[in-house]
């Protein structure tokens, strides 16, 4: 008989069940369940990425209800009421059948269906009303238990090492960013990443993260982050460019997730070759990024307010002399300091306007100050952190400034 690599603690999936019941009696108490479609939300709550459809009632067992792979599901997830379906039509009397019935109305992960799905779901499942429960779940997987924090401070010890102690060893200017991309995935490999990034929002890809030298950084974007990527190819916009060579009077910066066991940290790393002088306005670039760093950090702590937090970011830059290309240069400009961060790159909370909910003890978020300047390259630093009761423990290192390359 095959054993499952891991399986999700009972206690752990009972803990998020019941965060999520908790914050739905708040914010939608009109809902008599959740239906969960999104495989790394299902994969949250069960500890299977099961394609199908989750039932949680706010009143009863949890039901998983996959379209293939139930012998899988059932090795992996401590779920007890797991069975298969092959139509929308099935779900009522397989909920009923568990004794956990659907429920006239019924709160579903609107990102997770797709106009399609939602309109087949409304028509095979009759008489009934469909909230969102987005908002519920962005919040249930913001704050971590020990469990998972435990993960994330083994990404964050890996992921620190892999780029300030062994990348360094393997790269060199004249290499071309896709070289150095190659490089660094295969050395994140090495150190135990699976090399995956997820992310929440709708339409957003990444693999591994971004390489870009000099004047890259600045290369317009389609993602929602500062730095400039031309990539691979128009369809293929992540790593790094085979014909562009980083030189040794350039920056080199990368924006790289390493990823264990699903959890994900984040970080941004500029390396500078070693005897070489750095322009002034890069050094004061770097600089400025430091300190909006060191007063956030400092400012991170339960009951912090995230928009207060970019608010100040952006006073410091302007005090800097760099409020036109803070976060980026021109257009691609994006509007926010650093995000949350766990099972997906791009979690809550964002550290941007209307962002008002403070923040709580065991949330993980990445802090990333970025200076673009027109022409030369995009400096900055990024770090994930750890909200304590204590304040900010950074997870993937303590450097600010840049690295070294000798």
């Amino acid at each position: 008989m095959p054993t499952s690599l891991e399986k999700l603690p009972v206690a752990e999936m009972m803990r998020r069940l019941e965060r999520c019941r908790t914050l739905a009696a708040s914010m939608i108490p009109q809902a008599g369940g959740l239906l969960i479609c999104s495989r790394p939300n299902i994969y949250y709550l069960t500890g299977t990425l099961a394609l199908g459809l989750l039932w949680i009632p706010m009143n009863g067992s949890p039901v998983l209800m996959v379209r293939k792979g139930l012998e899988r599901a059932k090795l992996e997830s401590p779920c007890t009421n797991i069975a298969s379906f092959r139509s929308y039509r099935d779900i009522v009397g397989i909920c009923s059948d568990f004794g956990s019935p659907l429920t006239p109305v019924i709160a579903v992960d609107k990102n997770g269906f797709t106009w399609s799905m939602s309109e087949m779901l409304q028509g095979r499942v009759a008489d009934t009303s469909f909230l969102a429960c987005d908002g519920v779940l962005s919040r249930a997987k913001a704050v971590k238990s020990e469990w998972e924090l435990n993960k994330m401070r083994l990404c964050g010890s890996r992921h620190r090492r892999a780029l300030e102690e062994l990348i360094p060893e393997r790269i060199h200017p004249g290499m071309t960013e896709l070289e150095i991309a190659e490089t660094a995935l295969k050395i994140f490999l090495e150190c135990g990443s699976s090399g995956m990034i997820r992310m929440n929002a709708h339409g957003e890809e990444n693999y591994a993260g971004y390489v870009s030298a000099g004047d890259s950084g600045n290369y317009p974007t389609y993602y929602d982050g500062p730095l400039g990527c031309r990539g691979l190819h128009p369809a293929m916009p992540f790593l790094g460019d085979a014909g562009t060579v980083w030189h040794e009077n350039q920056p080199l910066t990368t924006d790289l997730g390493f990823s264990v066991e699903g959890y994900t940290t984040d970080r941004t790393l500029v390396y500078w070759a070693e005897g070489v002088a750095m322009p002034d306005v890069l050094r004061r670039a770097q600089d400025a990024c430091m300190r909006v760093m060191e007063e956030t950090a400092a400012a991170l702590k339960p009951g912090a307010i995230p928009f207060e937090i970019w608010e100040r970011a952006q006073a410091i830059a302007a005090e800097e002399g760099f409020a036109d290309v803070f976060m980026g240069a021109g257009k691609d400009r994006v509007a926010f300091l650093g995000h949350g961060i766990g099972l997906a790159m791009d979690e809550f909370p964002v550290f941007a306007k209307g962002f008002m909910e403070p923040l709580e003890q065991g949330m993980t978020v990445a802090i990333e100050p970025k200076i673009g300047v027109p022409g030369l390259g995009m400096m900055g630093v990024e770090h994930t952190f750890e909200i304590t009761a204590d304040g900010a423990l950074s997870l993937t290192g303590d450097l600010r400034d840049v690295c070294f390359v000798g």
